[in-house]
């Protein structure tokens, strides 16, 4: 019997896979438990739509992220922190506060946890690596001044 695999069966198939299985496995095992349905014209189609859906919203994820790599793409931010005695920062300058000024000064919402920048301490210019999506990622240059 051909059925259409919905979640992950250990040794057998992963979810979306298309298999020939045994009549008894499937009449038993895999329809009772609901792991899989019969591969029929109807569910084939509702495969394949989910399949098309699924292509379709990786691929205007990656064109986002290209777009939005273009207009990071060698941009530099300013920040601005406090100051104590000796010119050195009251705290640091974190992925968070980064990801504040870029969608502030550059119009591009980016998660902190996919900025990649150490703990920045001290004024000066540092370079923040932000990764937009697999394989996509800009570099920016931050810039911390005293304000």
């Amino acid at each position: 019997m051909k059925v259409i695999f919905l979640k992950d069966v250990k040794g057998t198939a992963k979810a979306g896979e298309v298999k020939e299985v045994a009549d008894g496995f499937a009449r038993n095992s895999l329809l009772p438990k609901k792991l899989a349905v019969e591969a029929t014209a109807e569910n084939m189609s509702e495969l394949n739509g989910k399949k098309a859906s699924e292509q379709h919203k990786i691929d205007v994820a990656r064109a986002e992220a290209m777009e939005y790599a273009e207009k990071i793409k060698g941009k530099k931010i300013t920040l601005k922190a406090k100051a104590g005695q000796g010119g050195k920062l009251f705290g640091s300058v974190t992925a968070s506060n980064i990801a504040d000024e870029i969608a502030k000064q550059l119009g591009v919402k980016v998660d902190k946890k996919k900025i990649n920048v150490a703990d920045i301490k001290a004024f000066g210019t540092f370079t923040a690596e932000v990764k937009l999506y697999t394989g996509i990622s800009a570099d920016v240059s931050v810039e911390v001044v005293e304000g």
